[in-house]
């Protein structure tokens, strides 16, 4: 399995946000749609701000892959859903911290959409 560099990991943390494509159903990419990303340890964590209604959401978790762009990283990825309840504790607490700027308005939806949670892992 391939995993994230520190210097990729690094980026996408820092970048505000990552475009996602996951693929449909033929196996081409979605039109790209920016969203919100955290970093917990050596993992990179998406949600969808509209719960499981979110159509970039839905696309992810019928097809598992895609391509995302963040912070001048360009890579394709599984998308692994989460179930694990002390993983989406600390991403609960990763999006508060990282956009907490943003107001509750904002950031509220992602915690609460936390059965969402993808976890995004490098394919090549």
């Amino acid at each position: 399995m391939t995993t994230w560099t520190n210097d990729e990991l690094n980026r996408i943390e820092h970048a505000d946000e990552l475009e996602m494509a996951p693929l449909r159903s033929d196996g081409t990419p979605r039109k790209p749609v920016p969203i919100w990303v955290v970093r917990d340890g050596d993992d990179l964590y998406v949600r969808s701000y509209r719960g499981s209604a979110g159509s970039w959401y839905r696309a992810a978790r019928a097809s598992h892959a895609g391509h995302i762009r963040s912070g001048g990283v360009d890579k394709n990825v599984s998308f692994v859903e989460v179930t694990d309840t002390d993983v989406n504790d600390r991403v609960d607490a990763a999006y508060r911290t990282k956009y907490g700027r943003y107001g509750a308005g904002y950031v509220n939806p992602m915690v609460a959409s936390r059965d969402t949670t993808l976890k995004l892992v490098p394919t090549g």
